[in-house]
């Protein structure tokens, strides 16, 4: 049933994403304001955001005693200004998983000790530009990949990126690892047919890779933990191991209830298995350094009811942001200017491509939302523009870097 109503404080507002009187900011930017000056479709990102993220991750390894190293994953936003603002913060270097990916990382500034790159189905051609970048670290995924690697640059020190058979995120789809088989990793039935390949080549191999998952949170640290426990065979048979890079995947709260992933609690599942190898621990977040620093700014096309449905049209599809048809994880949808008299009412939010799944969200209420409204689409900062294609010819859009001013 429709009824009016004061704005109340919204689950996911906070101290730099807030309305303020019936306008929604963005650190100390007017989201309208930039929309009408910007035009849209429009990405956003938070400088400030992102080092807090960062920063938070580094205070809860820090208080631990733990020794690490963070490295950010590109893939999950590429947009220049953003990765050179990166290297910049110096609070990490940046994992890489292609060539193209590699060399953008080199021209934001990061130096090839600042990189580690853990691709899959890796090519010759991969192979001739990781020769080339010698002093970047290199996952190898495959026993190929260290048979091909070890060829063309013997005695190069590498890690193995293994599949520890369990995995987590914010569902099934999401795991990188489980009972089923996926190509991720070398499983624990060939690890010691790789260290064979390796030695044959002079390969020192210093560091032992997993990925879980993307989107993993507090009540899958249980898992996490019996993934250590089970990284301990794998490090007996390779005593020079010095590193453990538990890859990234950490989770953000997507709907309202969900907390936000306990960062003493997971670094306190770290600490009890790296301090007591004493191992350097490597993590590689992309989506939990950006995911919630970015919005997606669309406008509002077309208000019509179909078959009882109020569906909402904008300007924007799933071709510049993915997630919700790729990845089933939602998004939080508001108006970027609130109208607290006017009924709230439920709308599916639907893109402008020609394809029955362009469907961002459905049945979410908001204040009646007219047509030449602006609107955003929350946690839009990962795995959007750098997975975006210009399906129907409609690939076009801004990206915008918010810094404060001082």
């Amino acid at each position: 049933m429709n009824d009016s109503f004061d704005k109340p404080q919204l689950w996911w507002e906070r101290d730099d994403l807030c309305y303020r009187n019936d306008y929604l900011f963005f650190g100390k930017q007017n989201l309208q304001v930039l929309a009408e000056s910007s035009g849209t479709p429009t990405f956003v990102y938070n400088v400030t955001r992102i080092q807090q993220n960062l920063m938070r991750l580094s205070g809860a390894l820090t208080k631990r005693g733990i020794k690490f190293k963070i490295f950010y994953a590109l893939k999950a936003n590429r947009y220049l200004p953003l990765v050179t603002s990166l290297k910049l913060g110096g609070l990490c270097g940046a994992d890489v998983c292609s060539p193209g990916e590699l060399l953008l990382a080199r021209q934001a500034g990061f130096h090839e000790n600042e990189i580690t790159y853990t691709g899959t189905s890796v090519s010759d051609e991969d192979i001739e530009c990781l020769k080339r970048h010698a002093g970047v670290h290199v996952n190898c995924d495959a026993i190929s990949t260290l048979r091909r690697l070890g060829a063309q640059f013997p005695g190069r020190s590498v890690g193995i990126r293994i599949n520890p058979s369990q995995g987590a995120g914010y569902h099934s789809g999401l795991h990188y690892a489980g009972s089923k088989a996926t190509k991720f990793g070398i499983y624990k039935d060939r690890f010691l047919e790789a260290l064979e390949v390796a030695g044959k080549y002079g390969l020192i191999i210093k560091t032992l890779h997993f990925h879980i998952g993307s989107g993993y949170g507090t009540n899958d640290l249980d898992t996490l933990d019996e993934i250590l426990v089970g990284c301990n065979w794998f490090l007996d048979q390779c005593p020079e191991i010095d590193t453990l890079d538990i890859g990234g995947g950490l989770g953000v709260p997507l709907v309202e209830g969900q907390k936000p992933l306990d960062l003493d609690a997971w670094a306190g599942v770290i600490e009890k298995h790296a301090n007591r190898r004493e191992l350097e621990i490597q993590i590689e977040p992309g989506d939990y350094v950006v995911k919630d620093a970015g919005v997606l700014l669309l406008q509002v096309n077309t208000v019509e009811e179909k078959a009882g449905t109020c569906f909402v049209g904008v300007n924007g599809g799933f071709n510049i942001q993915s997630l919700a048809v790729y990845y089933q994880t939602p998004f939080i949808v508001t108006p970027l200017k609130w109208r607290p008299d006017v009924p709230k009412e439920k709308i599916t939010l639907a893109g402008n491509i020609n394809e029955a799944i362009d469907i961002f969200a459905e049945d979410v209420g908001l204040p009646a939302i007219s047509e030449g409204d602006y609107i955003a689409l929350l946690n839009s900062g990962g795995y959007g523009s750098a997975c975006s294609s210009n399906h129907c010819m409609r690939g076009s859009f801004s990206e915008y870097l918010l810094i404060d001013e001082p």
